[in-house]
């Protein structure tokens, strides 16, 4: 047992916890879309419906998560591996290249056409918790399908199919 708290070893530890993988969305009031590639998410209640999920303080996305009213939380199914790697890494414009996999939603939040579940999501709160921000939201509206996740565990993303 190590009694250390490593950091590293701590995450490794951490990994060895299989997850679900997301791509969260969101727009800022002045327009700017954002979206990045999480393995936090949570469901919390069914009465209401309220999910979570968490968000580095070093994330360039913070700023907009934090004005922004509305989210979509997208599960990602087995063949959106590229997407979630494309989410996963810092740019300019995520989006760019994607424009074509979007729908429109009535807050202009950007959301995928296709994914395993996708979660419309009015924020709740927000709240500190060490090296990250716990993201608190109501579930307006969702959808899903049953196709194979996306796994991801010790490191790397897991092919389900």
């Amino acid at each position: 047992m190590n009694t250390i708290l490593d950091p590293r070893e701590l995450r490794n530890a951490f990994g060895r916890f299989a997850t679900g993988v997301c791509v969260v969305t969101t727009v800022s009031p002045d327009g700017l879309a954002a979206g990045l590639t999480v393995n936090s998410f949570s469901s919390v209640s069914l009465d209401p419906a309220l999910v979570a999920w968490c968000l580095g303080r070093k994330a360039p996305s913070l700023a907009a998560f934090t004005a922004s009213t509305h989210y979509v939380v997208h599960v990602l199914s087995a063949d959106q591996q590229q997407l979630a790697q494309h989410f996963a890494r810092p740019s300019e414009d995520k989006f760019a290249s994607v424009r074509d996999q979007l729908d429109p939603t009535p807050g202009q939040v950007p959301m995928f056409s296709h994914a395993l579940a996708r979660f419309e999501c009015r924020k709740v709160a927000m709240t500190d918790c060490g090296d990250h921000v716990m993201v608190l939201g109501q579930v307006e509206r969702f959808s899903y399908s049953d196709e194979a996740p996306l796994l991801f565990h010790a490191g790397r993303f897991i092919d389900t199919r």
